[in-house]
């Protein structure tokens, strides 16, 4: 009761659509489910997820690395859990902390406050390289039930506010961004062994000057009419992902024609194979689908690592036309500008 009347006085922090539509539900459009069933990215089973549904996901321990354990999670799942990975839990927790005061101060606030090279969205995590909104959420068929922020890491030192909130923001981001390097490099680089790609040519395919950090608030749906997504069914465009959230869960991915909720468990992170990685394995790793469900009466956070390729970094594959991740970005944005929706690889189907 004590949480629940917390988040009733918290509905100001809310983009003022959410407050408005808190009691409808929002559904992905009709031309955009046409392409996910095409795609077989079906939502018509969602009703039917529950937490009996939940499936114990591949385990990796980074301190004891095991290449086959490795491999066989990003062949047969392309997603695992990551334990042991050397980031203090003071931090996870303290990061998660500022995240929820932040989300917590009022819509307007943060529109003041998140300026360049941070960024403030809601509704739609499509975003322009710069971080703005690529389709602003006009209307509610088009809408993901969820607001962020945008950090790119590199950038992160020219950030200055003199909000001492943010200002510890900013520093706790800064050192959980060098853990998440050091992790993202050396599973990137066991893979390369696993894949038996040449380590010249693998070194441009993971580029730290690429890596942002996106923090996600999903706020709860009370109604009990319709359905609203934090994220419709979609793969990620990066290397590896590597996502650290909170208790509340909502995270599910689709294996077996079916979907499955992701549990979270303190202390340890989930990582994806993304698109890129993907093509860079030939299709051997495969980049997992997965959507966040939105809770009735409580509020999601996830705070999510992206690393890409270096942007004129040619990435060769037997199963597609040779591209660039700049080519393969270019692609995503026209797609989702004209679209509505992205259709990623397929695009480059050799």
């Amino acid at each position: 009761m004590i949480r629940n009347m917390r988040q009733m006085s918290n509905v100001g922090s809310y983009p003022p659509v959410f407050r408005q539509l808190n009691g409808g539900g929002v559904h992905p459009p009709q031309q955009m489910m046409a392409q996910l069933k095409k795609n077989n990215y079906s939502m018509e089973d969602t009703s039917t997820t529950t937490q009996e549904d939940s499936v114990p996901i591949p385990m990796v321990d980074l301190e004891c690395l095991s290449l086959h354990k490795l491999g066989d999670a990003c062949k047969s799942w392309g997603i695992f859990r990551l334990v042991n990975h050397g980031i203090p839990s003071t931090l996870l927790t303290k990061l998660q902390y500022h995240a929820k005061m932040l989300f917590g101060l009022s819509f307007e606030s943060k529109q003041a406050l998140i300026t360049n090279p941070m960024s403030y969205f809601w509704g739609t995590p499509a975003l322009t390289p710069s971080g703005t909104a690529l389709n602003p959420a006009a209307s509610t068929s088009t809408m993901n039930w969820l607001e962020g922020f945008n950090v790119p890491l590199t950038q992160l030192p020219h950030f200055h506010s003199e909000h001492p909130m943010l200002h510890c923001f900013r520093l706790l981001l800064e050192e959980y961004g060098r853990h998440l390097s050091r992790i993202a490099t050396t599973l990137f680089e066991s893979m390369a062994k696993n894949l038996d790609l040449d380590p010249k040519q693998s070194e441009s395919k993971l580029d730290e000057s690429t890596a942002l950090i996106r923090v996600y608030r999903y706020p709860p749906r009370r109604s009990l009419a319709g359905e609203a997504w934090g994220m419709i069914p979609h793969t990620d465009s990066s290397v590896l992902s590597i996502v650290n959230q909170d208790h509340v869960g909502g995270l599910e991915i689709f294996k077996d024609n079916k979907w499955h909720l992701v549990n979270p468990i303190p202390n340890t992170l989930i990582v994806h194979i993304g698109d890129m990685m993907q093509a860079i394995s030939d299709d051997e790793y495969m980049s997992v689908k997965h959507r966040v469900r939105v809770k009735k009466q409580e509020e999601r956070l996830s705070i999510c690592y992206f690393v890409f390729p270096a942007e004129e970094s040619v990435i060769h594959s037997s199963k597609y036309k040779p591209f660039t991740y700049k080519d393969f970005q270019e692609q995503v944005q026209k797609d989702t500008r004209t679209l509505g929706y992205k259709v990623g690889l397929q695009r480059f189907k050799a």
